[in-house]
């Protein structure tokens, strides 16, 4: 039953890390990489959205993923009985 559990915990873990992994490669490599010179056409703050996306939008996309992580791994501790408390 336990080695149950952990195997759908681990399961459901590795699903949000593909997830978030997923987006920041898209915002970091794809968009501020592959895809730079066709967002450069467009515009925010006065700065190219190209150089955005490399420049910081993958930074603070990077940090929010980090506390969606750790809102998600929190939710999934308390459903399987993992918490820490």
């Amino acid at each position: 039953m336990v080695s149950e559990n952990k195997k759908k915990y681990w399961k459901k873990n590795l699903q949000y890390l593909t997830i978030l992994l997923s987006i920041w490669f898209l915002v970091s490599f794809v968009f501020g990489i592959i895809l730079v010179d066709e967002l450069n056409t467009i515009r925010m703050g006065g700065f190219k959205l190209g150089f955005w996306f490399a420049q910081q939008g993958s930074i603070y996309v990077f940090v929010i993923l980090i506390f969606v992580y750790i809102r998600l791994m929190n939710k999934l501790d308390k459903e399987f009985g993992f918490n820490e408390k």
